[in-house]
């Protein structure tokens, strides 16, 4: 990136680079706008993963049926189940951000004429560090989210207790002591490796995504940035090139999450197993198990997200660049 002698007063920076913001500003104000996205989208999380782990379509239609059938037989709070311990991605949202950067700021030197090849080496590695941080957390999370389902039978109030723990719901327990129980539960089964239960899987899913999806943001905000005018808002250029990245590696990626989700929720013991029983239960409708909720929930994270981290840039960026960043 270009010192602020060598820009001109009509210059502009279309990225602001790690060296030009001021961290103390940048990663406390990351981590307050991935809460508040977080808990705007946690639902939609919540329902994709109870699409993923059914069987036929055995509990609910789609993604309407599911937020309606979870909205009146479990209330709001069905909503944001297991949503307290999932919030912890906000830690690993921070290191998430600070390795993408970092190496963004590390393979300049190198990858300087191939941006989308730089952003897709920054957003795997980044990738791989919150992966680290966030699955045990997922593993309880996702726990948390399977405890009430309601069933498609006559009898559309009743409801059935999915537990691949065999954890018996006491509804006269603190949320708080059922996220102890099917932790104890977790670690009693299979130690402190089930914790980690689907590791390999969720970082070969996320990495690839998150990969995939700043290379293409890379690629789709150059390419908009060339086709419309000057006068046209960078950030929202961002915002629809951050939608058009989700839209497309949700997509590619949508089988891979749905292995992932079987994995750790059903405790099956390999990739290969669990394809192997996706496909004999699905067929080729494997490939869009929970894809409804997953593209609404990618195309309004990318937006809010995009719209949140690039204005904490702004918001952060040191005096010197100020003039050169355009909005």
């Amino acid at each position: 990136m270009s010192e602020p002698s060598k820009l001109t007063s009509r210059s502009h920076v279309s990225t602001i680079e790690w060296d030009m913001m001021d961290k103390t500003k940048f990663l406390p104000l990351s981590m307050l706008s991935s809460f508040c996205v977080r808990c705007t989208l946690y639902p939609l999380t919540l329902i994709k993963t109870r699409l993923q782990i059914q069987k036929h379509g055995e509990m609910y239609k789609g993604l309407l049926d599911a937020a309606n059938r979870i909205y009146h037989t479990e209330g709001m709070s069905g909503l944001y189940r297991g949503f307290w311990v999932s919030s912890a991605q906000v830690l690993s949202g921070a290191a998430y951000i600070g390795a993408y950067e970092q190496t963004r700021h590390m393979t300049a030197p190198y990858l300087q004429q191939w941006p989308e090849i730089r952003s897709m080496v920054a957003g795997g590695v980044a990738s791989v560090f919150g992966q680290t941080i966030i699955v045990p957390f997922d593993v309880v999370s996702q726990h948390l989210m399977m405890l009430g389902l309601s069933t498609n039978s006559a009898n559309k109030d009743k409801i059935i207790y999915f537990r691949p723990l065999a954890i018996h719901l006491d509804i006269s327990k603190s949320k708080f002591r059922t996220t102890l129980d099917i932790a104890q539960c977790v670690y009693q089964q299979d130690g402190f490796k089930g914790f980690y239960r689907g590791y390999v899987a969720s970082v070969c899913t996320y990495a690839p995504n998150s990969a995939l999806w700043w290379s293409f943001y890379t690629i789709f905000q150059d390419q908009l940035e060339k086709r419309c005018p000057v006068s046209t808002s960078l950030l929202f250029l961002q915002s629809i090139s951050g939608v058009l990245a989700g839209f497309t590696t949700t997509l590619i990626t949508n089988p891979m999450d749905t292995i992932r989700a079987r994995l750790q929720v059903q405790r099956t013991n390999s990739i290969v197993g669990t394809f192997n029983a996706l496909w004999r239960e699905e067929g080729m409708l494997m490939f869009s198990k929970g894809l409804s909720a997953r593209l609404v929930q990618s195309i309004c994270f990318s937006f809010t997200i995009i719209l949140g981290y690039e204005s904490i840039k702004r918001v952060s960026v040191l005096h010197e660049y100020k003039d050169h960043v355009r909005w």
